[in-house]
């Protein structure tokens, strides 16, 4: 077999598991990295670390690491996630599990079926250990879509004329 164009120099483990479908496990398919700012929201499949900052809301059906020098802060809904330092000022939603290690900074609510806490961990909110509810779990397509603003007030309509009935 001949290996494929721009190929033929990688290793035949690398080469065999580029020609598989899907993604491994414990790969990473995105990374903000220190120093770097992003506001708005992330969508993502696959595992996806953090370590600058971000601000807005999270959704992914896979993990979440929240790595040493990040600061976070917003909603995260996600398969897992992982804080193993960094600041977290967020609403964390998963699927399967939370785990938190220090020296993490974290601020809000957790919610997941399964939530670990680092001793040496500084955690400051409230913790809810049980699955998600099918509200808590619906994806961005399904979400609420957001408020929309109230109508400008309308001038009062003049009062009927009185004595006519």
């Amino acid at each position: 077999m001949e290996p494929l164009s721009g190929q033929d120099d990688l290793p035949p483990r690398v080469e065999a598991s580029a020609a598989q479908a899907g993604h491994r496990p414990t790969e990473i398919n995105a990374l903000l990295g220190r120093g770097t700012r992003f506001e708005g929201k992330l969508y993502f499949e696959g595992r996806v670390r953090l370590d600058g900052d971000f601000q807005g809301d999270i959704r992914g059906d896979d993990v979440l690491v929240i790595g040493d020098g990040a600061r976070v802060s917003g909603d995260i809904l996600v398969g897992a996630c992982i804080v193993t330092g960094g600041e977290v000022n967020a609403s964390i939603r998963a699927r399967t599990a939370i785990e938190l290690y220090a020296p993490s900074k974290v601020t809000g609510a957790l919610h997941a079926p399964a939530i670990f806490i680092d001793r040496g961990v500084q955690f400051d909110g409230t913790c809810k250990m049980a699955p998600l509810d099918e509200a808590d779990t619906r994806t961005s397509k399904e979400a609420a879509p957001p408020p929309s603003t109230p109508a400008p007030p309308t001038p009062a309509s003049p009062a009927p004329p009185a004595g006519r009935e």
